[in-house]
């Protein structure tokens, strides 16, 4: 059985392919050169950072930063549109399930920090970097 930190970022993926059916979700990958169709989301393990600890029983309470990238498709006309759809389709499946099935206490999206891209011999991209925020407890920091 997977660690339930690992049960918390698995769930992310999820939620982030449920919410946006037409983009490809991949875990941990170097951008591509060009955007696919449907957009792309990254997301990234991120830092647990340091537990709040409570004692009686023992628990270790983290706020995992999981990082989440958003490539639009390149459509010159429509990228920013493109983007806010996916922003907003993530939002919605967010506020829809803040606990990931159980796993975690709360999940909190931070604002997205937005931009275009060039890649060589490509049309720019539009793209947003966000935190998902989960909060979750473990009674063993790697289990």
């Amino acid at each position: 059985m997977a660690s339930l930190r690992e049960q918390v970022i698995e769930a992310v993926v999820a939620l982030l392919q449920t919410a946006v059916p037409t983009a490809e979700v991949k875990r941990n990958v170097d951008a591509p050169d060009r955007a696919p169709t449907g957009g792309l989301i990254v997301v990234r393990d991120g830092d647990p950072g340091e537990p709040e600890q409570t004692f009686s029983p023992l628990t270790y309470t983290y706020t995992h930063a999981i990082g989440v990238e958003v490539v639009a498709p390149a459509d010159p006309d429509a990228r920013s549109a493109a983007l806010d759809a996916i922003l907003i389709g993530i939002g919605n499946a967010v506020e829809a399930d803040r606990t990931l099935g159980g796993l975690a206490e709360w999940l909190e999206p931070t604002s997205p920090d937005l931009g275009d891209a060039r890649a060589t011999n490509a049309q720019p991209v539009r793209w947003a970097t966000f935190d998902l925020n989960a909060v979750y407890s473990t009674r063993n920091p790697l289990v």
